[in-house]
């Protein structure tokens, strides 16, 4: 064996991991917001519980076989039980058929393509390079670029391997990984380093097809069932900074692992012919390793469907419950650095955090009335401290969503992401108006600024309609309802006429000198605040119809540029 061996298996492996990561991050960035969708499903389904956790099994693996990497999928998972789209159960079974949809890749591996894998690098590549303007196509080309690359990888791997094989001191060292532990423990680890189970089971492949008789069946088996243990790495580094609930899920892929992989190494020791079995029952030495691994997956996932409820449990007993996440804690609890790997889920996640900042808005707005009502300088005070954790929110959302832009996402994602920047900038507005009014409050509480009984009750009557826009606003963006849109120009009109009506009755109240004019300033500014309110809050509820915003004075939608 040559130094220029060593290079081609270097430059192969290289290839291999380079193609496989351009082939997931394709198939990701294609599948986009349906893949998101789909993943949704099984939070949104209320049939019986065994067939939800059914749905969750088919829908991780269909999502995966898409991706190619099961690592993507439950990193997904993890931010969505860390943004409360679903709960742990939901999530294990989502967990579930992601590693059953990851054998897919060991099973494409292993056809024998490394004869066409040039060509198929030179038709991606065209299609990458010439079609520019027609995105479907350029990442069709990008998707068949990198699965090229990656038999191209594993070709170039064939010959030295053999030759490697050869060596007395190769020789050596796999048979030191002839002992089923030692084995499982060398595939975790080397899984967990290069972060990808579908790699490793392909380099695992190679080299078992290199040279079978010195690399026994056995150890090829056992390397396997240690990728998938070093596969949970990902989405434990990715719950590091999360909520206890997500790091629960993460937990819950390494408990299923692990537990599987340890019943079925006690049924091999207890029945070695089962190897034989895989070992001599396929055509070739990588359909046999294939085989097995996705026996190995399939079978666990079958082992332990039922017992889903139990490791619920499990999971919450290592990491117990404590009282619930502040939601008006002064952080961001839905973006992270960890959504930059999940493209297909950034969009969504910048969306669940200013819901919830619009939520703290819109709570924020109903204590500053409160305390406006009733000259209460604590609630005034409370709505200082709030509109501060507002203020953090716009500013750390607005900076996440500049980052968000610079990810490969869909034409629509990304009109969806501009619009984005408007709807914080309104719900920002809403909490500067809740402001004011805390601070009209502490006027009244002064006793300084007498409003009358009537103005007073104009006031009550514009405030509850003012909140209605803001409350139906915030249900249509939220839920993305187009079709409650009819409901909030009638509402928005009515604010308007009765904004109109009390400047009118103030202004006969001034004329007859029965309104303190000091007061009577605090007036007409509350009026405007809210009526202000009402007017950002149709800006929030349009936006769901893309980059536009509601014209007040003419009552009709113009369109903008972010």
């Amino acid at each position: 064996m040559t130094v220029f061996d060593v290079f081609k298996i270097a430059g192969g492996l290289g290839m291999f991991m380079y193609g496989m990561q351009m082939m997931s991050d394709g198939l990701e960035t294609a599948a986009g917001s349906r893949m998101r969708k789909l993943l949704e499903a099984p939070s949104k389904n209320r049939l019986l519980k065994y067939l939800t956790y059914l749905l969750g099994v088919g829908i991780g693996g269909a999502v995966t076989m898409v991706v190619q990497s099961s690592s993507a999928t439950t990193v997904m998972v993890v931010g969505f039980v860390n943004a409360g789209l679903m709960n742990l159960t939901q999530a294990i079974s989502i967990i579930m058929g992601a590693n059953i949809g990851t054998t897919v890749t060991a099973q494409i591996i292993a056809f024998d393509v490394d004869q066409i894998a040039p060509f198929v690098v030179f038709l991606g590549m065209m299609l990458y390079m010439f079609f520019n303007k027609r995105k479907a196509l350029k990442r069709t080309g990008y998707i068949l670029l990198g699965f090229g690359i990656l038999f191209w990888g594993i070709s170039l791997m064939g010959e030295p391997l053999k030759a490697l094989s050869q060596l007395p001191e190769f020789q050596n060292v796999l048979q030191s990984f002839s002992h089923p532990i030692l084995a499982i423990l060398v595939g975790t680890i080397f899984t967990a380093v290069i972060q990808s189970s579908s790699a490793a089971t392909g380099i695992i492949l190679a080299m078992y097809a290199a040279n079978p008789e010195v690399m026994p069946f056995t150890t090829a088996a056992y390397l396997v069932l240690g990728t998938n243990i070093g596969t949970c790495i990902t989405a434990v580094l990715a719950s590091l900074s999360t909520s206890r609930e997500a790091k629960r899920a993460a937990l819950a892929h390494v408990l299923f692992n692990v537990i599987g992989t340890i019943i079925w190494s006690i049924v091999l020791g207890l029945f070695p012919s089962l190897l034989d079995w895989f070992e001599n029952s396929f055509e070739s030495p990588m359909r046999s390793v294939a085989m097995f691994h996705t026996f190995f997956n399939f079978a666990t996932v079958g082992v332990l469907f039922f017992f889903i409820p139990i490791l619920a449990r499990l999971v919450h007993f290592i990491i117990p419950k404590q009282a619930s996440e502040d939601k008006k804690a002064r952080r961001l609890l839905y973006l992270d650095k960890n959504i930059m790997l999940t493209p297909a889920i950034a969009v969504e996640q910048a969306h669940r955090e200013i819901c919830r900042m619009g939520q703290m808005a819109s709570a924020n707005m109903t204590l500053a009335l409160e305390a406006f009502r009733e000259k209460n300088i604590t609630k005034a005070q409370e709505v200082f401290e709030v509109e501060d954790t507002i203020n953090f929110l716009n500013h750390q959302i607005t900076a996440w969503l500049v980052r968000l832009r610079g990810l490969d996402l869909p034409d629509d994602e990304l009109e969806r992401l501009g619009m984005m920047f408007h709807v914080v900038s309104d719900w920002e507005r809403i909490g500067d108006h809740a402001e004011n009014i805390a601070e009209y409050a502490m006027l009244e509480g002064e006793d300084n600024a007498k409003i009358s009984p009537a103005a007073l009750q104009e006031l009550e009557e514009l405030s509850q309609k003012a909140m209605q826009v803001i409350a139906l606003a915030s249900e249509i963006y939220e839920s993305n309802n187009a079709d409650r849109l009819s409901e909030v120009d009638p509402l928005e009109q009515q604010v308007d006429d009765m904004s109109r009506k009390c400047v009118e009755a103030h202004i006969a109240r001034l004329v007859k000198e029965v309104c303190d004019p000091r007061g009577g300033v605090v007036f007409t500014d509350m009026v405007s605040e809210l009526e202000r309110c009402a007017d950002h809050a149709t800006n929030i509820a349009y936006a769901i119809l893309g980059e536009t915003v509601w014209d007040a004075d003419k009552h009709t939608l113009k369109k903008i540029f972010s």
